[in-house]
């Protein structure tokens, strides 16, 4: 199945990009542990990826891939080239404008997104300093992703979920030769500016490769930008909200606990290392696929496309979900309880860990239900449910954080995910691509009682090996986590057969094909 062949490369690269990444995170935790310099970084960390995800990897792609993936289909690969150098063209243009903007505005930014930094000089003017040298990473990063998104059109999914590597690597870099920097936030911050230049260098040498045409020229707003810039309305709205919705949190975060925004950092790291593999893998693959079966009008294609990214989305989600709420403490303790980041950080941290980890499938999910909207060039549905959902999350977070402190801005994001899971099933209800075939149904129940399982040993054998992780060795404390992790993998793995949710046969199959 070519859906499960791009699932996997995508899967299988950003897997290492996640654990490069980790690396990196155990690094910062070192260096920069969760003090002021740390929460200073971590807004300059937040501020150009904010809008590239609205700009360019967010609305722009959900806009720009179908459309392409059409022109190639329908048109010829030289339409589909001209139609992504001239969009090219327009977003060089735009964003280096508002770069240079948003420099000249820096200090009215950083009050705005971080209030709580107002009452303290060092936080706000290394901010300020910081998201300077970080801001042009933005339109750097931005036509990467445009780039990204011609290769999957083209099939070629391994480039793009590769490149965050470089980005990983870079911040390694940085951090190892931070001695020469005035702080490790300026060295981070530098360091986030290569990786832009990295990324976007390696990406348009994999675009030339594989065929592309890029045409540098003066842009044009013709029939198919207009068209484009139609569909990210609605999308660019439904990114902000969701991102604004992150600011929220940084907002709130603020107002806290010196601390506070890097806990929040830190523990969604680990949240996002099953949410971005799975995540990344289901929606980076399936919306150029699951266009081209919906413009041949192939609807047994197109449910089953739907279908069995949903039933690996659960597959994969849940377990990794039930496992991060059984032994967040160690988790957290084993990665980064060392240098700057201390026993007490481990213990808040963990609290935000579990409290993400509630809402994990379900945003796992919601890359499907999303990309089933985005391939038949509906922008408008997701939007209305993230502002609802987005309304909900800054409710329950203010309400949340005057009983369980900075992890209550995390529950409340965990609750919102179920929330709008909910909402896409009910905004979907009746659709001919998007409804539950027999084999989702029947293997739904056997994954959430193979995770339940698996939750419980991996729960015990947590507290069994209490004694290994807190207070030991760096080796041992390796040693227990190692073996917590590769038992509960295992027996997911033989459960998860047992029940025939897959066979040998059908693994076998997949990796034949890819």
């Amino acid at each position: 199945m070519k859906l499960a062949k791009a699932m996997l490369t995508v899967a299988g690269m950003t897997a290492l990009s996640r654990i490069v990444g980790l690396a990196r995170d155990i690094l910062t935790a070192a260096y920069l542990g969760a003090g002021p310099i740390a929460d200073a970084f971590f807004v300059a960390f937040k501020l150009p990826n904010f809008f590239r995800r609205i700009t360019a990897e967010g609305a722009f792609s959900i806009a720009f891939v179908p459309m392409y993936s059409k022109k190639r289909e329908i048109e010829t690969q030289k339409t589909a080239d001209k139609f992504a150098s001239n969009a090219f063209m327009i977003m060089l243009c735009a964003l280096s404008v508002f770069t240079v903007l948003a420099l000249i505005m820096m200090p009215y930014i950083i009050g705005a997104i971080a209030p709580g930094f107002s009452d303290d000089p060092m936080r706000s003017n290394l901010a300020v300093e910081l998201s300077r040298i970080t801001f042009p990473y933005l339109p750097l990063i931005s036509l990467a992703a445009l780039l990204g998104g011609v290769l999957n059109a083209m099939d070629r999914f391994a480039p793009f979920a590769f490149a965050p590597v470089f980005f990983n690597v870079a911040l390694i870099v940085s951090l190892l030769l931070s001695g020469y920097f005035q702080t490790a936030g300026h060295a981070m911050a530098w360091g986030l500016l290569i990786a832009g230049i990295l990324q976007f260098t390696f990406l348009l040498a994999c675009a030339k490769k594989a065929g592309m045409r890029l045409t540098l020229g003066i842009p044009r707003l013709d029939a198919d930008m207009r068209k484009v810039f139609y569909l990210m309305g609605p999308a660019v709205i439904g990114a902000g909200v969701i991102h604004i919705n992150l600011f929220a949190d940084v907002i709130i975060a603020s107002f806290l606990k010196e601390g506070s925004i890097s806990y929040l950092y830190y523990a969604d790291r680990l949240n996002q290392l099953p949410l971005g593999v799975v995540g990344i893998a289901v929606g980076t693959a399936l919306l150029p696929i699951l266009s081209r079966a919906m413009t041949k009008k192939d609807k047994t294609e197109a449910q089953d496309l739907f279908n069995r990214s949903l039933e690996y989305c659960l597959l994969l989600a849940l377990p990794a979900s039930i496992a991060l709420l059984a032994m967040p403490l160690t988790l957290i303790t084993v990665l980064f309880e060392r240098g700057a980041f201390d026993a007490v950080d481990s213990q808040i941290c963990a609290n935000v860990l579990r409290a993400y980890a509630i809402g994990l499938p379900s945003y796992v999910a919601i890359k499907v239900f999303s990309t089933a909207h985005w391939a038949r060039e509906d922008t408008t549905t997701p939007v209305r449910i993230s502002v609802i959902a987005t309304v909900l999350n800054i409710i329950l977070s203010l309400i949340l954080i005057q009983i369980i402190g900075v992890a209550g801005i995390a529950l409340g994001t965990g609750l919102t995910g179920w929330l709008q899971f909910y909402l896409h099933i009910r905004a979907l209800k009746g659709h001919e691509v998007a409804c539950f075939d027999k084999k989702f149904r029947r293997n739904a129940p056997k994954i959430i009682l193979a995770s339940c399982i698996m939750g419980a040993v991996v729960y015990m054998l947590d507290s069994v090996l209490h004694s290994m992780v807190f207070g030991a060795e760096i080796f041992s404390q390796i040693i227990a986590l190692t073996g917590i992790i590769a038992s509960g993998i295992a027996l997911y793995a033989a459960l998860i057969l047992l029940m025939k949710v897959i066979s040998i046969s059908n693994i076998k199959r997949y990796m034949v094909k890819c």
